[in-house]
């Protein structure tokens, strides 16, 4: 996938794309409720404007968008992604991560530096969590060799692209990266942002369903380190 000199990957070319946003941007507006799009901004901390669409109309939408259309390529996915993400409306952002989530199989790992500009583009965990547990995570778990990306991404001073790292591993359960989730967790123990903090608790209480002796042992050794949120979230469901 090729990038711009900031970093920012390129559009590309897809006829696909260009149907589907096309269809997307006028099926979402003819459904759009003003007033309902005031109260999920207010909601969402005025991160983005909204449409005002409620998740069980936009799905129904979704599908009447894409009724038809063959399966797109990676190349399809960026550009669908790329320009959903260029308008305003979160909505179309959520239509964005609904296709990758559905489509991410047949994304190479050259898809990541797209995911990336997501991520740090009109961040919120709305959009963070779910394309790093299923974007991310799936694929780094098709291709190992991404792990050095998540090392990266742990350190890093965005805070988002922390709780990717932190979070892409939620569905891996007993192939789980133990080194890597107690690695990240503890290099980050300290960080003063709720939304890290919070990625500690929860991707270690997920991680409990798998093996919740070695996350209480975990626990049990390093809570001083760790926030208190982020003990809490851990030990929700297995206890001290």
């Amino acid at each position: 996938m090729s990038v711009t000199a900031k970093g920012i990957p390129d559009v590309p070319r897809s006829p696909l794309a260009d149907t589907v946003v096309e269809r997307l941007t006028v099926v979402y507006a003819a459904a759009a409720d003003p007033e309902r799009a005031v109260a999920l901004r207010a909601y969402m901390k005025d991160v983005a404007p909204f449409l005002g669409l409620t998740s069980p109309v936009r799905r129904s939408l979704s599908r009447a968008v894409l009724e038809g259309l063959p399966r797109p390529g990676e190349s399809d996915c960026a550009a669908v992604a790329l320009r959903c993400w260029r308008l305003p409306e979160r909505e179309y952002h959520y239509f964005a991560v609904d296709l990758l989530r559905r489509y991410v199989t047949h994304c190479s790992s050259g898809f990541l530096p797209v995911v990336r500009h997501l991520l740090t583009t009109v961040p919120w965990w709305d959009t963070v969590d779910l394309l790093s547990a299923h974007v991310v995570g799936g694929l780094v778990a098709a291709d190992r060799d991404l792990t050095a990306d998540m090392d990266a991404w742990s350190a890093d001073e965005d805070r988002w692209l922390v709780r990717a790292a932190l979070l892409h591993q939620l569905r891996y359960r007993e192939r789980t990266d133990t080194d890597r989730l107690f690695g990240y967790c503890l290099h980050q123990s300290g960080h003063g942002d709720f939304f890290v903090r919070k990625a500690i608790g929860w991707c270690l209480r997920e991680y409990a369903k798998t093996d919740p002796d070695a996350v209480r042992a975990f626990v049990t050794e390093h809570g001083q380190r760790l926030a208190p949120l982020s003990v809490r979230e851990a030990l929700r469901n297995i206890g001290p």
